[in-house]
């Protein structure tokens, strides 16, 4: 089997390889390693250990579990007890925690094989992931654009073929957007379904970990890991007599006419292959996202991060993390949330305790009134943007607009996390540039088998978009 083989194979494919014996863990690991450092300019890693990840694919003698020895990379704010968890922010980059996040754990003991902690935005604030101290991330399909974020390096490393598959984290799209721009498969589970506890937290109310991959199968292989909170099977399924709503008000709005175009094609083969389109829009939908959103978030992430640190016996405060992260945007905020101009308390109790609820009802009641198994939208509003040339978080063009670069990706993709819901993004194609566009299925809380089978079922109406160039040799 070629090095280029060995690279494209899916997770799922490369566990039956490893089974059957075509395939040795070694080989596996010495071309995935290879392909890290051959496009280690993309700066999808931000530790890894080469000499240590192979010796550890040679003591796996007994390859076990439902991962038998497959490869995996995580983003680094997950607990890890052998190497760093920088959240890659400067004051935690040498700081190793005591133990492993469970979801390491889990996946540890799964069979998997860490092969290292990739990149994100800077205490996981944003979707650019630049990043002046540790080097700013950037896409595999054009590395003069950006990859999303904030779980950018886990989306790097599984489109540009260094890794079969990863586990990031999702508070308002941080799964889905970067799978969406470099071409994968990002999923945020139900909210609760995971287990979050060893990450470095922005909101509990909205965090979870969530897999990334370059096929849904592989998606519904890491669920069933990871998931400590089980739902029923994933039954594989056509799209006939599934319906789907299209709520064209707030996400069809405004789009990049290439994301626009993608996105109808998309919609007219699954009419074509027998779902049922139920155009139907999500009243106040944006209002009442933006109402929970940044209140909820911009409140507990001082508190949740402060208490992780104390936790985690972590060598520092919040206010010495604080004043060293490397963001001047970042840093800014960090100290206004700090100050006075902190989300106050009676803003965030109406948020969680009438906002909030009054967003998951009307989602609820959208799914049950029009029967509607899952909702179809674009991922993001437009394709990956130009990356800033001075790494700042700059405004980003939307048909001759400058908008602000996190409210125009995180449009479509921070309504269901707000109100906690299961959503998957799949490729629906790529630009006349070659910019890999997203869909997104959203379906009702714990409806997460569902989703995942409408999104494969999806999946095999479109053939995997083509690798990015560069991940070939």
């Amino acid at each position: 089997m070629s090095d280029q083989t060995i690279l494209d194979l899916t997770g799922v494919d490369a566990i039956a390889a490893l089974k059957k014996g075509d395939l040795r863990l070694i080989d596996y690991v010495d071309a995935l390693l290879g392909q890290s450092d051959r496009l280690r300019d993309l700066n999808a890693f931000v530790t890894q250990d080469p000499d240590r990840v192979r010796d550890a694919a040679r003591k796996m003698t007994q390859l076990r579990g439902p991962l038998y020895g497959l490869p995996f990379v995580l983003k680094d704010n997950i607990n890890t007890a052998d190497l760093p968890t920088t959240a890659c922010t400067p004051a935690l980059q040498n700081w190793v925690p005591p133990m492993d996040a469970p979801i390491t754990r889990s996946l540890r003991e799964s069979g998997g094989l860490l092969l290292g902690k990739v990149a994100m935005h800077e205490l996981a604030f944003g979707i650019r992931s630049n990043n002046r101290h540790y080097g700013s991330a950037r896409n595999p399909y054009g590395a003069d654009h950006m990859p999303g974020g904030s779980s950018s390096g886990t989306a790097i490393a599984v489109s540009a073929r260094m890794a079969p598959l990863g586990i990031g984290t999702d508070t308002g799209g941080s799964c889905r957007i970067p799978a969406a721009l470099c071409g994968c498969v990002g999923f945020r589970p139900t909210l609760d379904r995971y287990d979050a506890r060893g990450i470095v937290p922005l909101s509990s109310t909205r965090d979870t970990p969530g897999p990334l991959a370059r096929s849904v199968a592989d998606i519904i292989l890491m669920d069933e890991i990871c998931a400590v909170k089980k739902t029923s099977p994933v039954v594989a399924r056509s799209l006939k007599g599934v319906r789907l709503g299209v709520p064209r008000g707030y996400f069809y709005e405004d789009l990049h006419p290439a994301t626009a175009k993608i996105c109808a094609e998309a919609l007219e083969q699954m009419r074509e292959a027998g779902a049922v389109l139920i155009e139907k829009d999500i009243p106040h939908i944006g209002d009442l996202s933006a109402a929970v959103g940044f209140p909820i978030a911009l409140f507990e992430a001082p508190r949740e991060v402060a208490n992780y640190l104390y936790v985690n016996n972590a060598p520092l405060s919040y206010q010495e993390l604080a004043r060293v992260i490397s963001s001047d945007e970042l840093r800014q905020l960090i100290a206004g949330l700090m100050g006075e101009g902190g989300i106050t308390p009676e803003t965030y109790r109406t948020a969680m305790l009438l906002h909030r609820p009054k967003l998951q009802d009307v989602y609820e009641r959208y799914f049950r009134d029009n029967a509607v198994d899952a909702l179809v939208v674009p991922t993001t509003p437009l394709p990956a943007s130009l990356r800033s040339p001075d790494d700042r978080d700059d405004p980003v063009e939307l048909n001759g607009r400058m908008v602000d670069s996190m409210t125009a990706y995180i449009r479509n993709t921070d309504p269901s996390s707000n109100a906690g819901l299961p959503a998957l993004s799949v490729p629906a194609g790529v630009t006349d540039e070659g910019l890999p566009v997203g869909i997104e299925f959203v379906g009702p809380a714990y409806g997460d088998a569902m989703v995942l089978a409408i999104g494969q079922a999806y999946e095999r109406l479109r053939p995997m978009i083509a690798p990015p160039a560069l991940s070939r040799p």
